[in-house]
């Protein structure tokens, strides 16, 4: 599945090196008048060559910064030469740039444009900040929110080897059976789901209590968890949407009906230990960097342990808890900085049952 293209896809799904390119109507808040408006535009004129080039071509009413705003979230500018997040960083100075000079334009106004050579037009393109692209975590929830669903790949890609090790259930095991009538989970059964959550619904009990029903979703498809009041105190915290949690819990499980699970622990992702390993050429490699590590090592404090690996020996240190970190992003990329991005692995330890 391509994301939706300005250049290249059309009002409704098309195909496109034989995969299916997204519709641009699809974009939410973009009306199908104002796509019409892109494709017919860009039939009779060339594809659009840059951000400036394709606001120019089309009027405020047909592209407003609303709609170059969900076109950016949603990858349909990716072809212009630029990241999401550059694009995102000058798209309304851009805009108001060209509107300034309609106006000029519509009153008779001269114009900087009009004084200078075609050659010299290019000094007056749009320059873009050094500013990189977002990470995949952020674009791909840029995607869900304009177009329902993620096209570049799923948040929980890179985790899905810590899934594989820790979960004894995955989603589509709540499903009914067609040939059976059954779920693969078996009423009262205790296992654990991983994934992340997409929707929170909080109501009220009788005896005013609080409880939770939630909808987790994995690399396969969602399941809904119940949670009664005396969890739901004790786990509120990691019950945000988008958050990143395994729950323990037992199958609810009854004739033609897909399965629920009611919860009983919620362990985050970031919460399970790991052990982030650190590859060295050979023990001299180390030795000679040791102390360089123990003061980087020194501010941080967490429950992941560092291990060291030195290539040479085929020799493995696990260092002392006092040098245990919390291996986040923040963490990682200093580490990965200073040692190279392929010579720091993280490895899970496991979620204790």
């Amino acid at each position: 599945l391509h994301p939706p293209d300005i250049n290249e896809g059309e009002r409704d799904f098309s195909v496109s090196n034989g995969k299916i390119r997204y519709a641009l109507s699809a974009i939410k808040s973009v009306g199908r008048s104002v796509i019409d408006s892109i494709v017919y535009e860009r039939s009779q004129n060339g594809v659009y060559v840059s951000l400036k080039d394709f606001v120019e071509r089309l009027s405020g009413k047909e592209v407003n910064k609303r709609t170059v705003e969900g076109f950016i979230k949603a990858g349909a500018l990716d072809g212009l030469h630029a990241t999401r997040k550059q694009l995102m960083a000058v798209y309304v100075q851009v805009m108001d740039q060209v509107n300034q000079e309609r106006k000029k334009s519509m009153t008779g106004q001269m114009t900087l444009f009009d004084f200078v050579s075609e050659d010299e037009k290019v000094n007056f393109d749009v320059h873009y900040p050094n500013v990189g692209e977002y990470d995949k975590e952020l674009k791909l929830s840029y995607e869900k929110e304009v177009l329902g669903v993620y096209i570049s790949g799923h948040p929980l890609e890179e985790y899905e080897k810590f899934l594989m090790k820790n979960v004894t259930a995955v989603t589509t095991d709540f499903m009914l059976d067609d040939e059976t009538g059954e779920s693969r989970v078996k009423d009262n059964e205790n296992v654990i789901v991983g994934g992340m959550i997409t929707a929170k619904t909080v109501k009220s009990t009788k005896n005013n209590k609080m409880m939770a029903f939630v909808t987790l979703e994995d690399l396969v498809g969602n399941v809904e968890v119940v949670i009664f009041p005396n969890d739901y105190e004790k786990h509120q915290r990691n019950l945000n949407v988008d958050q990143k949690v395994y729950i323990k819990g037992r199958v609810s499980a009854s004739e033609d009906q897909q399965a629920k699970l009611v919860c009983e622990r919620i362990v985050p992702f970031d919460e399970v230990p790991k052990e982030i390993w650190i590859k060295f050429d050979s023990k001299a490699d180390y030795m000679n960097r040791e102390q360089e590590l123990y003061r980087m090592l020194e501010p941080e404090t967490g429950s992941d342990r560092i291990v060291i690996f030195c290539a040479k020996e085929k020799a493995v240190k696990r260092l002392e808890n006092r040098y245990a970190v919390r291996g986040d992003e923040r963490v990682l990329a200093m580490l990965r900085a200073a040692y190279g991005e392929e010579n720091v692995k993280v490895q899970q330890s496991g979620l204790k049952r």
